[in-house]
């Protein structure tokens, strides 16, 4: 008896443009502004507050800014800044030109900081002003110059611009019709992150758009995001990429609530104010919030998931969550695995048991 490999269903149907995409979460925001342009995307403390459309308009600015800088495929271009709408905007814009984003760990120290930024080969830094110093301290022991952008954040008073130009007057050099494409490859780098390892240097980790794109379908299903989550950002967008939730948020047509510093009230009110239903932290997250003050927690009226990851919380934290009608979600992962990549599913006969 002779065998064949030969699949006749394969005969004539090679991939090209007609039948085969590369997954990337590009995607999603393209799809969000065509499909729903006038949903809010984006919400920032000072007012800020824009739709879908006019955010995939400000990424496509700044991908084309930064391909009028000669920014490419297998660039890095690097971020320093707390959850801000640019940073957000900045995992769209960057790997829209090929390039591979570097959101950078606002918490190093400026030889850390120098060490990824030589390392990654940075050519473009966007900073806060918050960071300005940090940043000027590292920048100086490379041994090549990047080119500097500042964020003019008005939520933060301090700091001083010390780069080429601010953020706005980058973008405005951009084309709001620039036509981006997706990737050729779905395997392309798309992000670049550090992890400090145990020992030595900080250790890179390369993402891909098939990952992300994969990562972020992951996580609307496995939490029950549904369709216009408003997701707050407690979880900094530098670790894993916000655990891919920028493009979870962008394929769910979610609301992206940018918060510059985790505190309870900030939590809390926004939580009231905007309504927020998914956000995510550390189990010290989760304890800072049961220990902050009642009349903070009182008026919350719709459930709210909560997502932490690490070391399971103690069980006195995550009842405290739930009676004020959070629902805590227990995940756990590694800069090495896109964030979160197991995940506690709950078990209805779990209802019943008690602690």
């Amino acid at each position: 008896m002779t065998t064949s490999n030969h699949n006749p269903y394969t005969l004539g149907l090679d991939q090209n443009a007609a039948n085969y995409v590369p997954l990337s979460p590009l995607s999603f925001i393209s799809r969000a502004a065509d499909v729903y342009p006038n949903r809010t995307a984006v919400v920032h403390s000072g007012g800020v507050r824009r739709t879908w459309l006019e955010t995939f308009n400000r990424c496509k600015q700044l991908a084309s800014a930064l391909t009028k800088r000669g920014i490419g495929k297998g660039d890095t271009v690097a971020v320093m800044a707390p959850n801000l709408p640019e940073v957000f905007e900045a995992h769209f814009g960057v790997p829209a030109t090929g390039a591979v984003l570097n959101a950078l760990n606002i918490r190093l120290d400026a030889e850390a900081i120098a060490f990824i930024l030589q390392h990654g080969e940075a050519k473009v830094v966007i900073v806060d002003r918050e960071f300005s110093e940090v940043i000027q301290r590292a920048v100086r022991m490379m041994a090549h110059k990047p080119l500097v952008i500042d964020i003019d954040d008005p939520s933060y008073e301090g700091g001083e611009l010390i780069g080429t130009m601010d953020y706005e007057a980058f973008i405005a050099e951009g084309d709001v019709d620039y036509a981006w494409e997706l990737p050729e490859n779905e395997w392309d780098a798309i992000t670049l992150n550090y992890t400090s390892g145990t020992t030595g240097d900080p250790k890179g980790v390369v993402y891909h758009h098939r990952g992300a794109y994969l990562n972020a379908m992951s996580n609307i299903v496995s939490w029950g995001m549904g369709h216009h989550p408003v997701y707050l950002w407690t979880l900094p967008m530098f670790h894993c990429n916000g655990w891919c939730f920028p493009w979870a948020i962008a394929a769910s047509v979610g609301v992206s609530v940018c918060l510059r510093h985790v505190r309870a009230d900030m939590i809390y009110n926004l939580i009231k104010q905007e309504k927020v239903n998914h956000f995510c932290g550390a189990p010290i997250v989760l304890n800072m919030l049961n220990n902050a003050d009642d009349e903070l927690k009182a008026g919350i009226d719709h459930e709210v998931k909560v997502m932490t990851a690490g070391a399971a919380p103690p069980a006195a934290v995550i009842e405290g969550m739930e009676r004020m009608g959070f629902k805590v979600t227990h995940v756990y992962g590694l800069t090495e695995t896109y964030g979160p990549s197991v995940v506690c599913a709950w078990h209805d006969e779990w209802d019943e048991k008690n602690t």
